[in-house]
């Protein structure tokens, strides 16, 4: 795991607002730690995306396939992909 900052509970609640815009600006994880428990502050938008990582990797065989077909050099474009949904929706 990467080195957190470390914010002391007692002085992080005086600078809540600055805390939260600053790990909202960039993204990283800070450590907060108290003596009744330490804890990891990260933004919505990180954990959201650590929740559809978590998820996509939980569907059997979806790695492997992308993995696969990385190998074969399988795959379409972002641009590919659209068009062709609109085309079947003509």
């Amino acid at each position: 795991m990467q080195d957190l900052e470390t914010l002391n509970v007692n002085k992080s609640e005086s600078v809540l607002s600055g805390l939260l815009k600053k790990i909202n600006q960039d993204h990283l994880p800070r450590l907060l730690v108290s003596s009744q428990g330490d804890a990891v502050i990260i933004s919505k938008q990180e954990w959201e995306n650590i929740q559809e990582t978590l998820y996509l990797q939980s569907v059997p065989g979806l790695v492997a396939s992308i993995k696969e077909a990385e190998e074969n050099d399988d795959w379409v474009t972002e641009a590919e992909f659209m068009g062709a949904l609109d085309d079947l929706e003509s």
